[in-house]
């Protein structure tokens, strides 16, 4: 998936170039005053500008916000937007009287997906003088698939409006298509995100109320405070929005997994260490990427480990990335039986949740940022992710921001143990 989306943005790329290719001409041809450069400049902008509205899809919100853009990279008298069933989303500029002179055109557009022309001299005008001398009508095209249609009037040289009428057609497409392909990534990543809550360990739900419903009677105290990281914990694992959040949050979410865990296991049964660098703590990760891991450190490391052992989470400054590692000295794995796993985002089998995090990881940043696992039988696990401080559409979701509570938790922890 990330690689689709870097060859979708070298396409969006050369198209916004020919776009500005024909908008010099089009200066050229009309004998604008300015300078090429500032043309140029002028013209990058406007693509530029009308580019992130396209990325939201073919609605009258986002054509509300093209048109005017595209109507001033063209120069021209007016531009229309319609979607796929031939509504008119927005028009900006002016002849729209002659719209009901276009609309067969359009509709003809709409099941052709060929161009039609329409010349001011074909039409019945009662204005005198006439702002529309030539009309083109092109398809906007994902997948081969017609999503609507642009309208373009004008009153210069009809060649020239033919030839920039397609190569912003294109541009307009392309940006389509990546609003579909972005969309397509989201409910994929939902899915996964999906997948992930469904195998959260039901043995783990279960231990945990059976651990608390055991400290009612002998320790009502602390069975309250468990009560409470329990109802976080689910509260946050099921929240029903957000791809992302703040490692703050994650780490968060962690402690109150291992409070509970303690809990049942012992203090000297699970020890934990906990390394934080307060500098990374905004850094923005996929939702339920650590959790999962820390889990199979004490589900499979360490519960089957006569004695226990310690799961010890560290989140380190590396320059433009943090750096993140969830290590235990358990049982470990077989490396063979870990290649399958990873090869596989949905398996079920003893360490759940691998494959799904390591194609998340992949997905968000790209195939340099996989995770790289390292196990032995009976050496234990150690699991490092890398994770890039900014990285271009990844933002937390606003309902679990970087917060003052979780800025404590890892000062509290940087000294080792919790």
């Amino acid at each position: 998936m990330a690689e689709l989306l870097t060859e979708r943005t070298v396409l969006t790329t050369l198209a916004a170039l020919v776009v500005l290719g024909m908008f010099v001409m089009f200066c050229r041809a009309r004998r604008v005053s300015t300078s090429i450069e500032d043309a140029t400049l002028a013209a990058l902008h406007r693509v530029t500008s009308a580019a992130p509205h396209l990325r939201e899809g073919l609605n009258q919100e986002s054509a509300d916000k093209t048109a005017p853009h595209l109507r001033e990279l063209l120069s021209c008298v007016a531009v229309g937007i319609v979607d796929a069933d031939g509504t008119l989303l927005s028009w900006d500029g002016e002849a729209n009287h002659h719209y009901e002179d276009v609309r067969p055109k359009i509709e003809q557009v709409l099941r052709t997906g060929k161009r039609e022309y329409l010349d001011h001299a074909n039409v019945s005008c009662e204005q005198r003088p006439c702002t529309m001398r030539h009309a083109v009508v092109v398809p906007l095209e994902v997948e081969d698939e017609v999503r609507g249609a642009l309208t373009i009037i004008d009153n210069g040289d009809r060649r020239r409006l033919l030839r920039a009428a397609g190569e912003v057609a294109h541009h307009v497409s392309t940006q389509l298509e990546l609003a579909e392909l972005q969309e397509s990534k989201e409910r994929l990543a939902q899915a996964e995100v999906r997948a992930l809550r469904a195998q959260i360990s039901p043995h783990f739900i279960y231990n945990a109320l059976n651990t608390i419903g055991s400290l009612i009677r002998t320790d009502p105290e602390q069975a309250r405070e468990l009560i409470q990281e329990f109802a976080d914990f689910t509260r946050y694992s099921f929240r029903a929005n957000g791809l992302y959040t703040t490692l703050a949050d994650e780490i968060r979410n962690i402690d109150r997994y291992l409070t509970l865990e303690r809990a049942r296991f012992g203090p000297d049964r699970l020890k934990v260490q906990l390394r934080i660098a307060p500098e990374v703590l905004p850094v923005v990760v996929p939702f339920l990427a650590l959790q999962p891991l820390v889990e199979n450190a004490v589900r499979h490391g360490l519960a089957n480990k006569p004695g226990g052992g310690t799961v010890t989470v560290v989140a380190e400054d590396n320059g433009n990335e943090a750096v993140i590692s969830v290590d235990d000295d358990g049982i470990g794995m077989d490396p063979d039986r870990l290649d399958a796993e990873l090869a596989d985002a949905h398996l079920t089998g003893a360490h759940v949740g691998l494959g799904n995090i390591n194609n998340r990881m992949r997905a968000t940043f790209g195939n340099d940022y996989a995770l790289v696992v390292e196990t032995e039988k009976g050496a234990g696990m150690k699991v490092t992710m890398r994770v890039p401080k900014f990285a271009p559409g990844v933002q937390a979701d606003a309902a679990h921001a970087f917060s003052d509570s979780s800025a404590e938790l890892a000062a509290g922890s940087s000294a080792g143990s919790v």
